[in-house]
Order: C-alpha cells, then structure tokens, then sequence
C-alpha cells in the first residue's frame, strides 16, 4: 500500500511545487527586464534633455557639431557607450543623427530599433517591450521622444545587450530550483513519515491476521499510534479476535468433555454387553455385531478427545532431523506391510526441519498407516524426504485406488470418508489430527494424484524457525 500511496503523494506534491514555480519563475524574469527598461528610460530621459536645446540642423549625413550643447551630448553618449557597453544615439524626424555612440551606428531601416523610433515619433515612450528569455539572443531596445515646444524634434534610442540581465534571471532561476529541490526533498522526507505513521497500524493489522489465520489465536494488535480511525479499528479486531477466541475455546471444551463424559457410561454399556453375551449361545452374531458397534464407538470418542486436544495443544518446536524420524517410523511399520504382502520402502537422506517430534512422528504414522491400509497386496508404499527452499517434506506415495479430484478436495475434513471405503475400519478423524497437529507448528498435509495409479501425500515442516 505504501508503494502506491507515497506516489501519489510525492506526485501531487510536486504539481504543487511547479505550479507555484512557474509563476515565480516567470516573475523573476519580468522583474529583471523591468529593472533595465527602467534604467533605460532614466537613462533616455536624460539624454532627452541634454538633447532638447540641441540647435543643429538636422542632415542626411553624419552631424555636424554646431554649437557646445550638442559636442556635449556627444561626449555624454561616447563615455555611456564606452562604460555600459549601450549603444545609444539621437536622430532627428528624419532619421539623420544628432548625435551617436558609437560613431559608425545608424537607424536601421527595419527591426526593433526602428519599430521603437517610430513609436517614439508619435509622441509615446517605450514601456513594455516584449519579454526577453535566458535562451534568447536578442537585444533590448528603448526609446524616448525630444519634444520641443510641444512637437517631437529627435528621438533618443537605446540598444542594450541583453547578456547581463539573463545572467542575472538564470541566476534566480537556479535559486528557486535550489528552493524547489529542497522542498520538494522535505516534501518527499514529509510524505515518508506521513505514509508510515498512517500505514503502521495497517501493516501490524495485516501481521496479526496474518497470524491468526496461521493459528495463533492469540496474536493481538499492539498499539501503534496512528490516525485515531486506525487506532479504533485496532481495538474493534483485538474484540472480535477474542470473540472468536472464546466462541472456539468453547467449542473444544464441549467436545472435550462431551467425549470425557460418555467414555464412563460407555466402558459401562461394553462391559454389560460382555455378561450378556455369556448368557448367550456361543457365536451369536448380533452380539457380535453389538460388541463391534460399542468399540467403534468408543474408538471415535478417543479420537474426538485427541481432536479437541490438537486442536488446543501448543506445539514444542526444536530442530529435528527429518530424515532420521521418518526412517524410524518406515522401519515401525515395515512388519505391518509386510504381513499385508505390501513393499514398504524408504529413501530418508538427513535432512532438518523445525518441527514437534511427537506430533511428526504421528503425522507419519496416520499417512504410512492409510497408504499400507488402502494399498492392495503386491503394492508399493514409498516414503521420500527432501527439502524444497525454505520446507522440508516427507513424501508418501501408494499404488492403491487413490481418490477423485471431488474426494482429493474433501480429504482430511472431520467424519469425512470415502463412499469405496465405508467398510474399512476409521472414524474418519485421523487426518483430521493429523492437520491439527501439524498446522499449531507451522506444517501443513497435502494430496494430489500419484500416477500411474494412487495417492501422493506430502506433509511439510519449516526448516527455519
């Protein structure tokens, strides 16, 4: 969640940024050329004025210096060229110069220079030239009216180079990027703790269900601080985890000592059927099959009772050699098969696995004890271990009958039996144990079909704690 949820923050973050820096950005640059036409205009009303009372005679040719006022207004524009690196100049109506730096610059007939000259001639000054850019080469043109007894005479034009004042833009340019990057860094830094003081209590949420699903039924939320909606939500599952836990706690209870409770009548009721049978002819068969009925009985009762306590039971993990228990029980159970005419057999390299040793070793015994049970004689059971990443498995294979996809789904469900093996001898809970058992240390049971024919069931420990 973290993943896509920062994203999304650091995204409208930076819209935000940018929508703030192109403004400033452009606002910068604004100021910057409205500080040099500023000046320019100062600098064209000055000379406007030296200008004014100028008395030549305006010619087609380079001036002529006629009187003191204009050898002035000269000198005044060759030291502004030479110092600003400006080139400016005086030109009267029609278009001839008065004066100029440096010497050699005339009014061009086209371009920037004479759009300003011939907005100047209409009695208007230069006040918004268009905006110049630290990517344009271009010049800064500014002009200004002579005006004399209310009628223009000359017009005063500058030419400025536009190097310094892009300089100057790139410059506050670079400083608010600088400023951007470090917001946006801080912003970034911000959004981190943000995103992990909210998710926090999600990720611990997420942990503890995690666990519970697993079987830890009493795995709580811890407080993780949080928006006060979170830290609700936390308190709200922490209630309904122990809801649950009681409901289920309850639930074993009943059937714990349901199953406690009817062992003693029951023991009782075999032991009148034995003194009634001896009052009866000898291989009487309803006795017999009231004798086999009462120890079916009793038998799902021990089962239920074992149920209720895997069900309940902590298990004792430590770390086992998997391979060296599961050889133990091949060979247990070896003389069972073979009585049957079954090939028990075992490939049981050493290998270790964090598990229970009492609760896999009776894992192994209901799994070897089914694929003996259910193989035909003349069949095969094979028993393999290995290791797959981070599990440790034992592997049970049979040539027996097997069981349908619909059985495989059903397989290991409490009372559940196959409709083909009604007539063997179960109560139907040993797998259901077994899962139990395994399930509290973090094992798990699983089937699939082993061809050409049988059963392939694989029960699985963790090989790290």
């Amino acid at each position: 969640m973290r993943t896509r949820l920062l994203p999304l923050l650091i995204v409208l973050m930076a819209a935000v940024l940018l929508a703030l820096g192109f403004p400033l950005a452009v606002s910068v640059a604004a100021a910057q050329q409205q500080k040099v036409v500023v000046d320019r205009i100062d600098d064209t009303a000055r000379f406007a004025a030296l200008a004014q009372f100028v008395d030549g005679t305006p010619t087609s040719s380079r001036p002529v210096r006629t009187d003191d006022r204009q050898e002035t207004l000269h000198r005044e524009l060759i030291s502004y060229y030479d110092v600003y690196g400006i080139r400016a100049g005086v030109f009267y109506r029609n278009a001839s110069s008065m004066a100029n730096a440096p010497d050699d610059w005339v009014l061009p007939k086209t371009g920037e220079v004479r759009a300003a000259y011939d907005e100047a001639l209409l009695s208007r000054r230069s006040h918004d030239p268009q905006q110049v850019w630290p990517w344009q080469r271009s010049r800064l043109v500014v002009a200004s009216p002579v005006i004399r007894d209310g009628d223009v005479v000359a017009v005063v034009v500058t030419d400025s180079p536009t190097g310094p004042m892009r300089s100057r833009t790139l410059r506050g340019w670079l400083f608010i990027g600088a400023g951007e990057s470090a917001a946006m860094l801080l912003a970034v830094g911000a959004a981190l703790r943000l995103t992990g003081w909210v998710l926090r209590p999600v990720r611990v949420l997420d942990a503890t269900t995690h666990e519970i699903a697993s079987g830890r039924l009493k795995s709580r939320v811890a407080a993780a601080g949080g928006p006060p909606e979170l830290r609700r939500l936390a308190l709200a599952f922490n209630e309904m985890a122990d809801n649950v836990e009681d409901v289920l706690e309850q639930q074993r209870a009943f059937v714990a000592d349901a199953s406690h409770q009817l062992r003693n009548p029951l023991a009782a009721l075999l032991l009148r059927i034995e003194l009634l049978a001896l009052e009866l002819p000898e291989g009487n068969e309803e006795i017999a099959s009231v004798r086999t009925e009462g120890k079916r009985l009793a038998h799902v009762l021990d089962d239920l009772l074992d149920l209720a306590l895997a069900e309940h039971a902590e298990a004792d993990l430590m770390l086992t050699d998997i391979g060296r228990l599961a050889a133990e029980r091949v060979a247990a159970w070896a003389p069972s098969a073979a009585a049957k005419g079954v090939r028990l057999s075992g490939r049981c390299p050493a290998t270790t696995g964090w598990a229970d040793p009492v609760t896999l070793s009776s894992a192994l015994d209901a799994v070897i004890d089914n694929a003996v049970k259910f193989t035909p004689e003349g069949g095969s059971v094979e028993v393999g271990v290995g290791a797959d990443g981070e599990v440790s498995t034992v592997v049970v294979t049979d040539t027996g009958p097997g069981l349908t996809d619909d059985e495989i789904a059903r397989v290991g469900d409490r009372f559940w039996r196959s409709g083909r093996h009604q007539n063997v001898k179960g109560s139907g809970l040993g797998l259901s144990i077994t899962r139990a058992l395994l399930a509290a240390g973090g094992g798990s049971l699983s089937y699939e079909h082993h061809e050409p024919r049988g059963l392939r069931v694989t029960v699985s420990v963790p090989r790290s704690r």
